[in-house]
């Protein structure tokens, strides 16, 4: 099987599988929630898990856009041939699955009002711009990466959680809790509008936009709900405090957990932060190992 093939594969795989800590983390809820709507509509979204890894289908209709993060080790380097690659299997698999078509034809003005319609290959849907990770990485979500590791991650992020997104500046006044609540804030409010809890939300938090986003990224990438720091857990915490509930049918399971990344910071009045709250799908990732 070539390369190409494998990284189809991977984008199917993404789609169409849950991840163990999610589902542990879900089946919990279930047990947990004493909100007869909220665990009745748990465990409506544990079955469309369940049909979708079995059939091979979507997790969601809204299969997402893929983003990649290529971990690197000191001893790999990569070709403009496995840049090529990525892009071609992305294609394939995303016209195998198959994804929703999302492409939107025309220049960059016709683009923007959509007015030639979609191209009817969902592989049309280009991927965005590869994050590149290496030992560097001073950030909470830091990787101890061997000097041979070549990973590729792929993400697929959905519209819902995106529209629902935010990446700002807070005046920290020097105190961590003041970033976090202004976070949570944001957070609860876009659970309250996102409809498709119960959500993972991440927080990157950076010296820029990109740098924050990075960071959110990563965390999606590399979090694991069987291991969440304090703050993670308290974040967690705040946000089912909400009532949100899942599909917002109250209760107590907003979120079944969180990611918070915190990367370098510079000497500045204020901090760059990223918010995404998630849809119930979500993370939808898969890595390739090279």
């Amino acid at each position: 099987m070539s390369i190409v093939d494998d990284i189809s594969n991977s984008i199917i795989k993404a789609s169409t599988t849950l991840s163990q800590d999610k589902e542990s983390a879900l089946k919990k809820a279930i047990l947990n929630e004493d909100n007869d709507n909220a665990k009745w509509a748990l465990n409506q979204i544990l079955e469309n898990y369940k049909v979708a890894q079995k059939n091979k289908f979507p997790l969601c209709d809204d299969t997402g856009i893929p983003h990649i993060i290529i971990e690197l080790g000191s001893k790999r380097e990569i070709k403009a041939e496995l840049i090529n690659q990525i892009h071609e299997g992305i294609e394939m698999g995303l016209n195998n699955l198959p994804a929703r078509p999302m492409a939107v034809k025309g220049n960059e003005i016709e683009r923007i009002e959509q007015s030639k319609g979609l191209f009817e290959k969902p592989g049309m849907l280009r991927p965005t711009s590869i994050l590149i990770d290496t030992a560097e990485d001073e950030s909470s979500y830091c990787r101890d990466i061997d000097s041979d590791t070549l990973n590729i991650h792929f993400l697929l992020e959905g519209g819902g959680p995106e529209i629902r997104s935010k990446t700002y500046r807070v005046y920290h006044q020097r105190s961590f809790p003041n970033v976090i609540d202004t976070a949570c804030e944001w957070l609860i409010e876009s659970l309250g509008m996102l409809g498709c809890t119960p959500s993972i939300p991440s927080i990157g938090i950076g010296r820029t936009h990109f740098e924050a986003t990075s960071l959110l990224l990563k965390s999606i990438a590399y979090g694991n709900l069987n291991n969440q720091n304090e703050f993670e857990e308290e974040i967690t915490h705040r946000l089912n405090q909400s009532g949100i509930g899942p599909l917002g049918f109250g209760g107590k399971t907003t979120v079944l957990g969180c990611y918070l990344n915190i990367g370098n910071q510079r000497a500045s009045g204020v901090r760059i932060v990223s918010i995404r709250p998630s849809c119930f799908v979500e993370p939808r990732v898969f890595t390739l190992k090279l």
